[in-house]
């Protein structure tokens, strides 16, 4: 089985006013979903990323430049990522077809290239 990363993007413009038990009935959708996966053995990985806050670090000539957050440059910002196990990219398409973040943005899929140790 070979790892694809399931990249969580939305607009990151959520409604202010939503109420604690609307936000809890997400993340029950996201749970109950990964937790379909985890009982197949398909799920590697996953975490939801912080809300609001990051960082950009670019190489400017000699020296780092370090900007806030993943906004400036983007429309889309990365919400949290999954590591699923399949066969190829069409499963990974149809394990990622019930992901509740679909209602809210995009996943990117991407197939994870298994670098050796070195040793």
């Amino acid at each position: 089985m070979a790892k694809f990363m399931l990249i969580l993007r939305d607009s990151g413009d959520f409604d202010p006013g939503i109420g604690a038990e609307e936000i809890q009935k997400i993340i029950a959708r996201y749970q109950k979903w990964r937790a379909g996966l985890e009982a197949k053995g398909k799920v590697a990985d996953g975490q939801k990323l912080s809300d609001g806050e990051g960082r950009i670090v670019r190489r400017d000539g000699r020296s780092l430049a370090v900007s806030d957050g993943p906004f400036a440059e983007s429309k889309e910002v990365v919400g949290g990522y999954f590591t699923l196990l399949a066969a190829d990219y069409d499963e990974a398409v149809e394990l990622s077809k019930d992901c509740p973040h679909l209602d809210f943005g995009s996943i990117e899929i991407r197939k994870i290239d298994e670098l050796g140790s070195g040793d």
